[in-house]
């Protein structure tokens, strides 16, 4: 499989730059939440939390880079089921300021639109995280409809979509 190209945009959000990513899904907006939050599921495609979500935090191995993926602490700001989570990640390389949100107000009994965004600081370099931003909801998108997973390769993303990514952010 190979990325249909870049689809990020960059958007100001409570005066805060936010990469903006979107895929839709002939499905249930449950069944995309689940798809999105429960550990069994996200492992498919990018990893596993361990922990108790009702505390507050749980610890997020990215098993899709490595079997051995070292945790990294997430808090879980908000979470309103199924529509709207918002995460703070931790880890060896900084922290990262993530969302999503699902709506099935669209066409169709079963259409559900999926926004993803991570809040951009100063030093992010969005010319490899927009990239793997399309690789990993790719992912998703191949997990959640049953397809090898595995078949999607990162080569395909990166370098490729880097210049895209770059000029977005130069001319945000």
């Amino acid at each position: 499989m190979t990325t249909s190209g870049p689809r990020g945009t960059v958007t100001a959000i409570d005066g805060k730059p936010n990469l903006v990513l979107t895929r839709t899904f002939d499905a249930p907006i449950a069944q995309v939440w689940a798809m999105c939050t429960d550990s069994g599921r996200l492992e498919r495609w990018i990893g596993r939390w361990e922990g108790d979500p009702s505390a507050g935090a749980v610890d997020f191995f990215m098993t899709a880079e490595s079997p051995d993926a070292p945790p990294s602490r997430t808090v879980i700001h908000v979470c309103e089921p199924p529509r709207r989570l918002i995460l703070e990640t931790s880890g060896d390389v900084g922290g990262w300021h993530l969302w999503l949100e699902l709506d099935d107000s669209g066409e169709g009994d079963t259409a559900t639109m999926l926004t993803f965004g991570h809040r951009l600081a100063p030093e992010d370099d969005v010319g490899s995280i927009g990239p793997g931003w399309e690789y990993y909801l790719d992912r998703l998108v191949a997990a959640f409809e049953g397809s090898e997973v595995g078949a999607i390769a990162f080569d395909d993303y990166f370098p490729a979509l880097q210049p895209y990514y770059e000029k977005l952010v130069a001319a945000g």
